[in-house]
């Protein structure tokens, strides 16, 4: 600071930089909606090239949910679970805004099922960069 500037001056040519790189990392973060090409980019990462097939899954959650942060959810998948046939793996996205959610299912003998549902939320949740 020199000698001819008073320290009002410099409090708020500080201030108005801080609230500027304030206001840069506020625009910054903003979540990343899916469209549905990369949904299938997402699903694709998963299953590679096998089919993925609608049925044995069943996907529970409300259609319109007031709250992302807080969402009941249930999946079902119609499997003996023994040791021959069982659920390998369980797949699905987070509530982060009104969208489909998707589950996909890996067997035990590699075979893909899945399940989707349209689900409406009215307060937008997973907002963080996680």
């Amino acid at each position: 600071m020199s000698r001819n500037t008073s320290r009002r001056e410099f409090l708020l040519t500080a201030g108005g930089a801080a609230a500027g790189i304030g206001l840069a990392s506020v625009i910054a973060v903003e979540p990343v909606r899916a469209t549905p090409a990369t949904m299938q980019e997402a699903i694709r990462k998963v299953v590679g090239p096998a089919r993925v097939n609608p049925g044995r899954v069943k996907l529970e959650l409300p259609p319109l949910v007031e709250n992302g942060n807080t969402v009941p959810l249930t999946v079902k998948v119609e499997s003996p679970m023994t040791a021959a046939d069982h659920v390998k793996a369980l797949h699905r996205i987070r509530l982060a805004d009104t969208q489909t959610v998707i589950a996909v299912c890996e067997l035990s003998d590699g075979s893909f099922w899945s399940a989707s549902v349209n689900v409406v939320v009215t307060l937008a949740a997973c907002l963080e960069d996680a």
